[in-house]
C-alpha cells in the first residue's frame, strides 16, 4: 500500500511513553482498509499499546491519529464507534453477572449497564442479538451468566458483543490466544467471515501459523518502531523478521 488513502487508519509520529520506556515511538504506519492485517512483534515490542492508542484506551503522548481521513491529536474511547471502530481485550472483558443474552443487548441499547436493562427492548434489537449470537456459535448458551462460561466461551461472546456494534473496522488484541484447537478454528471462520462481509479486521497474535494463513498484512514491531510491513509471504521471507521473530 502505497497511498494514505487507501488506509482506515493511518498514523503519523505517533507515541507513547511510560516512564523512560518509549512503547510507541514516533511509529507511521498505514493500515488498509480491506482485508486482515495481523500486528506481531515480541513482548514489548508495542502492539498492545497501539491497539490501546487507535481504539483511545490509551491517551496520546504525541503524534496523529487518522480515522478515515479525519485526523485525531486526541482520541476517546466512547467516540471509538462514531468513527467505525470497535476492540476486543486480550483479557476478556464481559459484565459477567448477566447472560450472554444482555451482554449483547448492552451493546445494542442503552450503553450503562443498569439502564440498558431496564430500557424497552425493540424487534430489532432482538433480531440482531440472536443473528449474532447465532453466528459466533453461542445461542445455545444465552440464558447462561457470562461468569459461568468457558474461556473459549468467553471469547466468542466478546467477539459477538463487537460484531453486535456493527463497527467498520475491528481491533482484536490475542483473539487466538489460550484457544482449544476447536475453538481456535471456529474464531478463524468468524474473522474470515468478517472479512468476506467487508469489514476492516486487525488483530495482534504470536501464533505464527495464524499469521502465515490468515491476514492479508502483516505490520512487524520491534520496541515500539516499525521494523517492516508488507504482503504477509514477503514480510515473513525478510531476514530481518527471520532473525528477530522467527528463530528460524
Amino acid at each position: 500500500m502505497t497511498e494514505s488513502s487507501a488506509a482506515v487508519i493511518h498514523t503519523i509520529d505517533l507515541s507513547k511513553h511510560f516512564g523512560a520506556v518509549r512503547a510507541v515511538d514516533e511509529l507511521t504506519v498505514a493500515i488498509p482498509k480491506t482485508g486482515i492485517t495481523s500486528i506481531v512483534g515480541p513482548n514489548g515490542s508495542g502492539k498492545s499499546t497501539l491497539v490501546n492508542l487507535l481504539s483511545g484506551t490509551l491517551p496520546l503522548d504525541g503524534g496523529i491519529v487518522i480515522i478515515d481521513g479525519v485526523g485525531l491529536r486526541l482520541v476517546k474511547a466512547h467516540e471509538s464507534p462514531q468513527h467505525g471502530i470497535t476492540r476486543t481485550f486480550q483479557e476478556v472483558r464481559l459484565f459477567e453477572q448477566i447472560s450472554a443474552w444482555d451482554n449483547i443487548m448492552v451493546v445494542l441499547t442503552e450503553r450503562r449497564l443498569i439502564p440498558s436493562l431496564f430500557e424497552r427492548v425493540k424487534p430489532a434489537h432482538r433480531e440482531t442479538a440472536e443473528r449474532v449470537l447465532r453466528e459466533v456459535g453461542m445461542w445455545e448458551k444465552r440464558d447462561a451468566m457470562a461468569g459461568e462460561l468457558s474461556y473459549g466461551q468467553r471469547k466468542l461472546l466478546e467477539i459477538g458483543r463487537a460484531m453486535a456494534m456493527n463497527a467498520q473496522t475491528y481491533l482484536f488484541d490475542e483473539p487466538f490466544a489460550g484457544l482449544f484447537p476447536q475453538m481456535l478454528e471456529r474464531v478463524k471462520e468468524i474473522v474470515v467471515r468478517m472479512r468476506d462481509q467487508g469489514h476492516t479486521l486487525i488483530f495482534i497474535s504470536h501464533n505464527m501459523d495464524i499469521v502465515r494463513e490468515l491476514p492479508d498484512h502483516l505490520i512487524v514491531l520491534d520496541s515500539g518502531k516499525l521494523l517492516t510491513e508488507g504482503e504477509v509471504h514477503d514480510v515473513l521471507s525478510r531476514a530481518e523478521v527471520i532473525e528477530a521473530y522467527l528463530g528460524e
